[in-house]
């Protein structure tokens, strides 16, 4: 046998082996950035909608709040890459689950708050395979509370 004609195959090997490995081990870890963002994004739909079950109707706390930041603190999630305010729907909903068009002249008629992530595109980072993907349409529906209106009927801004 000649050992000459072996000489640099255990690297060929390891050239196929280990970049097949590390496809595998950041699809796994890809897989997993995958699954965070996507609970981040409907625990933002829970965030904002249990401040906009108490805010004014006209506040812009609950998207703020949404994206993991406090009031007045920005606009960029601190989380997740590219989720902003554009895609946060707050919607109040009367008794029959329909959407209410002006929600400040129908103030009595709100019955539920309901928050929506939409539009969201999640960047995927696997070597080799790297594409963009819709994510699906995360919502919280809660029973209004006070709507930034006290027991005294002073409005507060959240």
């Amino acid at each position: 046998m000649n050992i000459r004609r072996q000489d640099g195959l255990t690297t060929v090997e390891f050239a196929i082996i280990g970049a097949a490995m590390f496809v595998v081990l950041f699809g796994v870890i890809e897989i997993s950035r995958a699954m965070f963002v996507l609970n981040v994004l409907g625990e933002s739909t829970r965030r904002a909608a249990r401040i906009a079950a108490v805010c004014p109707v006209t506040d812009g706390a609950p998207r703020e709040v949404a994206l993991f930041n406090a009031p007045g603190q920005g606009t960029v999630s601190r989380f997740i890459r590219g989720l902003t305010p554009g895609h946060l729907a707050i919607e109040y909903l009367d008794a029959n689950g329909n959407v209410i068009a002006n929600p400040t002249l129908n103030f009595n008629q709100i019955l539920f708050v309901r928050a929506r992530v939409v539009g969201f595109q999640h960047q995927m980072l696997i070597p080799f395979a790297s594409y963009l993907f819709n994510t699906p349409s995360f919502s919280t529906t809660l029973r209004r509370e006070s709507l930034g209106v006290p027991r005294d009927g002073v409005i507060q801004p959240c």
